[in-house]
């Protein structure tokens, strides 16, 4: 699985954030078509993501592109554009059953064969945002081969949960963040944990980032590049951590070569999850 800490949200209609939005190092950088772009926008900011997917700036980048949803007038030319364009991922706003998945699938196979793209290089992020998308979570996560990762937005299951955010360790948010986690686990794609909506506020930010971490979730959705930064070095391990999870490959290496199918470190017994944890654990350092 990719390394995804971050994905910055960048508003289609923002011409310089759209041109430069790569010079600030996100995991991924996440064009909004969606709720970021006014009506009268919706096909200047098109236009420009376009010309963004296809600038050899964005190439060494993993790019997405939330677009609109598939029953308005937006949604089907905001995919058309991004296939073409060359998109690594589409996000799928406001997703409430495996069918809106499916659906997704079939037109962005069709757009693939018509541009001559390859056959499923193009893959896809179901964002849940509501009581139904979360309820229905498993499947949701289990309806393509394209389905990469899920992510939380949570203003907008609050509103349909008639709640909001108390701030603190938000028990608001916490069954739709493991209900969500674990659909995503158990299909074996990553998990995106929800924006936070104060960009002054770096220690509440941080707070948030240390619950979804603690949780599990892979990162979050950023809507500023200055939480770029504090995120990745919050999930960055520390030196200890880093030592420990090099002894673990060591020995795990080392009880391979003997023939053996478990060993132990310091009394603990290594298996496949201890390994597992320790690979992620150096990804996280190397890549901070």
């Amino acid at each position: 699985m990719k390394l995804r800490r971050s994905m910055l949200f960048v508003p289609g209609d923002a011409a310089g954030m759209v041109s430069t939005s790569f010079v600030f190092k996100p995991d991924t950088i996440m064009f909004d078509l969606e709720d970021a772009v006014s009506p009268r926008e919706k096909d200047s900011a098109r236009l420009l993501v376009y010309q963004a997917l296809r600038h050899p700036a964005y190439r060494d980048i993993e790019t997405a592109v939330r677009i609109n949803e598939l029953d308005t007038e937006y949604g089907p030319k905001d995919l058309e554009m991004a296939v073409r364009g060359g998109a690594d991922l589409i996000r799928l706003p406001k997703t409430e059953t495996a069918a809106d998945i499916e659906l997704l699938d079939r037109h962005i196979t069709r757009i693939e064969q018509a541009c001559g793209r390859p056959i499923g290089q193009t893959r896809v992020i179901a964002a849940i945002e509501s009581a139904s998308g979360v309820v229905n979570a498993v499947s949701i996560t289990r309806a393509s081969p394209r389905m990469i990762a899920v992510a939380l937005a949570g203003f907008d299951y609050l509103v349909d949960m008639q709640s909001e955010r108390s701030g603190g360790s938000e028990p608001e948010l916490f069954y739709a963040r493991a209900a969500v986690l674990h659909a995503a686990r158990a299909a074996g794609i990553g998990a995106y944990d929800v924006a936070y909506g104060d960009v002054n506020d770096i220690g509440g930010f941080l707070r948030e980032v240390m619950i979804a971490k603690n949780l599990g979730f892979n990162g979050k959705s950023l809507i500023h590049p200055r939480q770029i930064q504090p995120l990745h070095k919050a999930y960055a391990p520390t030196r200890q951590e880093l030592a420990y999870a090099r002894r673990v490959i060591e020995a795990a290496e080392k009880a391979k070569r003997e023939g053996l199918g478990v060993t132990s470190l310091d009394g603990k017994m290594i298996d496949p999850p201890v390994i597992a944890h320790a690979e992620l654990v150096i990804r996280r350092a190397e890549a901070a």
